[in-house]
Formats: C-alpha cells, sequence, structure tokens
C-alpha cells in the first residue's frame, strides 16, 4: 500500500488536534464575548471534519513509514499545518489575503515571531491567543521533533541527540523510551512556562499578558498581544524575568531534566554548550552597552544596559520580543544581535539557527586542523569535555554550515532581485532563517511585515520554514538519489 496514506493518516491525527486547540479559543472567544466566536467555531469544525476525514479513510493503513515517508511528512506538517491554522484569521478579518494569515500562522508554528498584523492592542482576546498558542505548542513540537521524528528518520536518532549535548546529557540520565522522553520533556517544559506565568503575574502584567509572553518566552516565539511588544509595559521587572525564561528555553531542555532530577545545578555546571552561550551572552551585553553609552544613545551605562540586555538577549536566543527601536542604534550593536541569532541557542532548546554546539564544534575542528598542519604525523581526536566527538558527527556539523550559510545566500538574492534593499533583505533573512523575528529597516522591530509584497512575504515563509526544520528535512526531499530504492 501507498506510503502516503500512511501519511495521510497521521496528518489527520496532527489536524484534529489542532481542532482541539482552536476549541480552546472558542471557549475563550465565548467568555470574553470578544467578536470572534464564529471564528473558531466554524474553523475549528472545518479543521475538525476535514482532519477526521483524513483518518477514519486511511485508519486500517500500517503506521510504518520508510525514510522517504517520513522526509516528505515532516515537510508535510510544517507547510500545511498553517494552512488549517490560518481559517480563524481569515474568517474573522475576511480582507485579510492568505498569503498573510500564511506568514502569520507559519511565523507562529516555527516559532519566528515576524508579524503582519498592527492594532494587536484591538484584536480580540482570542485571536491573540490563538497566536500565542501557535508559539507554544509549535516550541514542544521542536524538542519532540529533535527528539522522537528526527531519529526515526534515521538523521537524529538518540545517539545524535546525545552526541550534541556533550558532557551532561547521557542516555542513563533520560528515560529509556523515546515517547518516555519526549513525555518527561514536555513536562519541563509546561513546568518551566508555568512558572513563568506566575513570575510575570508577580512582576506586574495581568494574567492574560501574562499568559501570552510567557507562552512567547518559552518556545522563544516573540509573539506580543501589544504593538510595541514588551516596551509597552516600560517595566525593569518584567524584562528581567523575561531575560531569565528566555535565557532557560535557549539551553538544553535535557539539562533542565536533569538538572530537575537530580536536584542539582550541577547538570548546567557541566553542560559546555549552556557554559559558552552564557558567557557569550554576558559579554555581548556587556560591550553591546559599553558602545550604546559611548555613542550616546543612552545617558548612562545603567540605562545603556538595560536596554542593551533585553533585546541583544532576546534576538541572540531567537525570541523576538523588543523594547526599544534598535534599528535606530548604532549598526554594530544590531548586526551583532542578529549574528548571535545565527549561533546562540541550544540544542534541544526552542531556538533555532546553527545552534551552540554546532559553533563549538566548528571552532574546535579549525583549531584541530591548524594543529595538524602544524604536527602533521600527530593523532588527536576532538573531544568537548571529556567526551569524543566522532569524524561522523564533524562531517555532518560541516555539510550543515555549508547549506545554511548557501541557504541564507540564496533566499537574500531573491529578495535584492524582488526590489527590496540589502539591510532589509539581509536581516529579513537572517531573522527568518534564524526564526528570531524583527529584522532592520523594512522589516525593523518599530514595524512589520506587511509592506512585503507576496513575493517577498513568500520567500520569508519558505526561510521561516527551512529554518525551523534544520535544512536537512527539506533539501534532501530535491535530491533525486534519496527516492531511489
Amino acid at each position: 500500500m501507498s506510503p502516503i496514506f500512511t501519511i495521510v493518516n497521521i496528518f489527520g491525527l496532527v489536524t484534529i488536534g489542532f481542532s482541539g486547540l482552536m476549541a480552546t479559543c472558542l471557549l475563550t472567544s465565548a467568555i470574553a464575548d470578544d467578536g470572534a466566536t464564529t471564528a473558531f467555531s466554524q474553523g475549528s469544525m472545518i479543521t475538525l471534519l476535514l482532519g477526521a476525514l483524513m483518518f477514519v479513510s486511511t485508519k486500517h493503513v500500517p503506521k510504518k513509514l520508510s525514510r522517504q515517508a517520513g522526509f516528505l511528512m515532516v515537510a508535510i506538517t510544517w507547510s500545511i499545518t498553517p494552512v488549517f491554522c490560518t481559517l480563524p484569521l481569515m474568517i474573522y478579518q475576511p480582507t485579510l489575503s492568505f498569503i498573510d494569515a500564511y506568514f502569520e500562522t507559519v511565523s507562529g508554528l516555527t516559532t519566528t515571531g515576524a508579524t503582519i498584523f498592527s492594532g494587536l492592542d484591538q484584536l480580540p482576546m482570542s485571536i491573540n491567543l490563538w497566536r500565542h498558542e501557535l508559539n507554544w505548542i509549535a516550541g514542544m513540537g521542536i524538542i519532540i521533533f529533535a527528539v522522537a521524528i528526527l531519529p526515526v528518520l534515521g538523521i537524529g536518532g538518540m545517539q545524535l541527540y546525545i552526541a550534541e549535548s556533550p558532557g551532561t546529557v547521557k542516555e542513563s540520565d533520560l528515560p529509556p523510551r523515546i515517547a518516555q522522553t519526549a513525555k518527561a520533556l514536555w513536562l519541563v517544559y509546561a513546568g518551566i512556562t508555568l512558572a513563568c506565568i506566575v513570575a510575570l503575574r508577580f512582576a506586574g502584567m495581568d494574567w492574560f499578558d501574562a499568559i501570552c509572553h510567557a507562552f512567547s518566552a518559552m518556545s522563544l516565539g516573540g509573539f506580543s498581544n501589544h504593538d510595541s511588544s514588551v516596551g509597552f509595559f516600560n517595566s525593569l521587572s518584567i524584562e528581567v524575568v523575561l531575560t531569565i525564561f528566555q535565557l532557560l528555553a535557549a539551553i538544553n531542555f535535557s539539562t533542565h531534566f536533569v538538572a530537575l532530577r537530580k536536584r542539582s545545578f550541577n547538570p548546567y555546571v557541566d553542560d559546555r554548550e549552556a557554559i559558552f552561550f552564557l558567557i557569550l551572552m554576558l559579554g555581548s551585553c556587556l560591550f553591546a552597552a559599553a558602545v550604546l553609552w559611548d555613542a550616546g544613545t543612552y545617558p548612562d551605562f545603567p540605562t545603556a544596559l538595560r536596554h542593551a540586555t533585553f533585546n541583544l538577549v532576546t534576538i541572540a536566543t531567537d525570541c523576538g520580543f523588543a523594547t526599544q527601536d534598535f534599528n535606530q542604534w548604532p549598526i554594530f550593536v544590531p548586526m551583532w544581535m542578529l549574528f548571535l541569532s545565527c549561533i546562540s541557542a541550544s540544542s534541544g532548546s526552542t531556538g533555532g539557527g546553527v545552534r551552540m554546539i554546532r559553533t563549538i564544534i566548528l571552532m574546535k575542528q579549525a583549531r584541530l586542523e591548524l594543529f595538524k598542519f602544524i604536527h602533521p604525523f600527530a593523532i588527536r581526536s576532538m573531544k568537548i569535555g571529556e567526551n569524543v566527538v566522532s569524524s561522523k558527527i564533524v562531517a555532518s556539523v560541516t555539510g550543515f554550515i555549508f547549506l545554511y550559510f548557501i541557504s541564507i545566500v540564496i533566499l537574500v538574492f531573491m529578495l535584492l532581485l524582488s526590489g527590496m534593499d540589502f539591510i532589509s533583505a539581509f536581516s529579513a533573512i537572517i531573522a527568518c532563517f534564524n526564526n528570531a523575528g524583527p529584522g532592520l529597516n523594512q522589516v525593523g522591530p518599530a514595524t512589520t511585515y506587511a509592506s512585503l509584497s507576496d513575493v517577498q512575504t513568500g520567500v520569508c515563509i519558505f526561510a521561516m520554514i527551512l529554518g525551523r526544520v534544520q535544512i536537512f528535512s527539506i533539501v534532501i526531499l530535491f535530491v533525486p538519489e534519496f527516492w531511489r530504492k
């Protein structure tokens, strides 16, 4: 039997799940009487019926997927699920074009946080909740994707997941089965999210704002229910809370799980990836603040440090909140922030980009090559902590880095060809590919992506999806040899 029927069956189940998510927003809309009840009732019903049709009509097919079908399933899930998620938006706002609605839901599900909406403060409560639910559910989905889906496809495996977290995460530290591991990480994710909600409430947000921003912070999604994002609150305590939880979200969730299970901070100390990440964040915040103070952007160093820290951390972790229009800062700082968005987040976190572990491996490989150049007959293995990194992992990282940068170059040129200026094109692709959200100039933090043409919006959508699934899962579909038996 064709594997396409298995894909339809699994995707039908996913679609039914999203109809359930819409139902939670339907309940919110009914309670708040915000005018979006019809949008969610119709959207949920259409999604449920189509999902049930796909699931029931293929319920007797084998559930085992080939490698090729598995990759196709990943591509279909990340590209077609947002189509269903557009229904409440388009029903509520009939003038909204499909491409713009699709951009918004892709941005939510890839935890990018870029938006085409303005007037967020006036949107119905349920519509804003829907946007943030997409962020939150996708944030956990990213971790499950890394732990449970990639191993099934044969391009990750628990061995690769462990290898990408040297020094802290060992197979004995995690539940023995992939499903148990996914459940454990989900509980950690939900628990930290709940802590973030409570902390934001005590910091001064109302409960709804706290829920929305906690969902965004833990998924590193960056959506806000205010046009001025976190700047709406102008609160140091809120910025401190969000900064802490964004840093937590950018660290491997397996490290959080092990630390909680052992009731010890030692797993964080042993996690070389987390240590490199935190040191880089600390140094970058101090240096960026010094640059802003020296340029006269802010009158004193403490003020410069406050704004530099929050905005740098939120972009570097690929979240995408904002309190300031950093598009007006000395160009070095926002460019450095965008660079950090490429490399900072840890593997096993909700962040995007290259990931810190690949950066460390690449740096160590460069150093090893220099050592071999000086000592051509010496034999030395690459180590991270006490763990030896295999040549297979190094080769995989090298291939990924090449695809990562060549993809960015091609996508930037596509936007340049469409007529966009270089800074806008470059920052838009970096922000979308790394799932960081705001860029510079035309797509800066004080604006939205609404001014983009349909072609430019389509390029950014592709960049978001390609970056979120870590490139290989999409690119492999275009390799002819992959489809040969």
